[in-house]
């Protein structure tokens, strides 16, 4: 196949590469760029030197019509202009930021403050969290990458919740990220000086990931939530570990809970259900496209406590991305995914 990668220069393009650099389906990689077309995508990222020393190529429809699969890893508010005169044009279309989730117009432009894709386009996209929306995601023509966050709370919390094992009606998740998942733009708020043996929270109750949280677990789930979400940063590059609290449903077990997660993910190749706290952290799954998930009840409060760990670059971007792009072609999911965790 021949792809493309749209913002190729970002984080996110740089794990598409490395991924898609292996994958045995791939023949040929373009990589766009509207601020540096032009220039050497290895002399921006020297480590690549030898293997993409080919100047990036400026974003054009003709060109990007004649690939097989395209993957948009662009700011928010890029592709919501960019994207709609590409679909169903033959090429696959997979987009990494936040613009094609919301169905809501309206709610997309009050969380994101920027304006809404066309409704028929938004119509059109499939929200891609494989492991719930695969047979919607292998006829799409648009799909819809997921959150960081969101793939983290939504594989750990929709088994609980569609079974009705534990209370919908409150639910409090306490999310950590790496200073990657800010993207490689610096900022003040991702300095050195102000991250390193520093711990914060940041855009208090205003996430824009709580409504697409809130969306797909009425989505998949069938219970409409108003979740309290709130999201802190970490002095290390990778990995997002989501903490949800919830009453569980009068009688419901341990047992019970463990086993609704092992049914749930017993033919997902990268969802792992972990069954003591102390195996579980984001170095588990650091560099791959594993999400570790873990629930442990307290029969003291009646709460369970349920986590999520992901790599935010790879199962929350790029490794879901490709995982999409495989059931949308046809292939294994696992097919240029399946690697090893560096752990260290």
């Amino acid at each position: 196949m021949k792809v493309g990668i749209i913002g190729a220069t970002g984080y996110g393009g740089l794990e598409l590469i490395r991924f898609l650099h292996q994958h045995k389906e791939v023949e040929s990689l373009q990589l766009f760029s509207s601020s540096e077309a032009g220039e050497s995508f290895s002399a921006k990222y020297p480590h690549l030197e030898g293997l993409y020393d080919a100047p990036m190529e400026a974003i054009d429809e003709a060109a990007i019509t004649k690939l097989d699969v395209v993957f948009a890893s662009t700011p928010a508010g890029v592709t919501s202009k960019l994207l709609p005169s590409l679909v169903n044009k033959g090429t696959k279309l997979i987009d990494l930021s936040g613009d094609f989730r919301l169905q809501d117009r309206a709610l997309y432009e009050e969380w994101y403050g920027k304006e809404a894709a066309p409704a028929d386009t938004l119509s059109q996209s499939v929200y891609g969290l494989t492991e719930w929306n695969a047979d919607a995601v292998k006829d799409a023509a648009l799909v819809a990458n997921p959150g960081c966050y969101p793939t983290a709370v939504l594989l750990s919390l929709l088994p609980l919740i569609k079974h009705r094992l534990i209370d919908p009606s409150f639910l409090v998740i306490d999310a950590k990220s790496g200073v990657s998942g800010a993207g490689n733009k610096p900022s003040q708020g991702t300095h050195f000086s102000e991250t390193n043996e520093n711990f914060s929270i940041y855009k208090v109750n205003k996430h824009q990931h709580i409504p697409e949280i809130e969306q797909a677990i009425s989505m998949f789930a069938g219970a409409d939530v108003s979740i309290t979400f709130n999201t802190h940063l970490v002095p290390m590059t990778r990995g997002i570990l989501a903490t949800s609290y919830a009453q569980v449903m009068p009688g419901v077990t341990q047992a019970q809970l463990v086993a609704c997660l092992h049914e749930t993910y017993a033919n997902d190749p990268f969802v792992r259900v972990v069954t003591e706290a102390g195996a579980i952290g984001t170095n588990r799954v650091k560099g791959s496209n594993f999400c570790d998930v873990f629930v442990q009840l307290d029969e003291r409060t009646g709460r369970a406590t349920i986590v999520g760990v992901i790599d935010n670059l790879v199962k929350g971007a790029a490794g879901q991305a490709i995982q999409n792009m495989n059931v949308q072609c046809g292939f294994a999911q696992t097919t240029g995914l399946h690697v090893v965790p560096l752990f260290i």
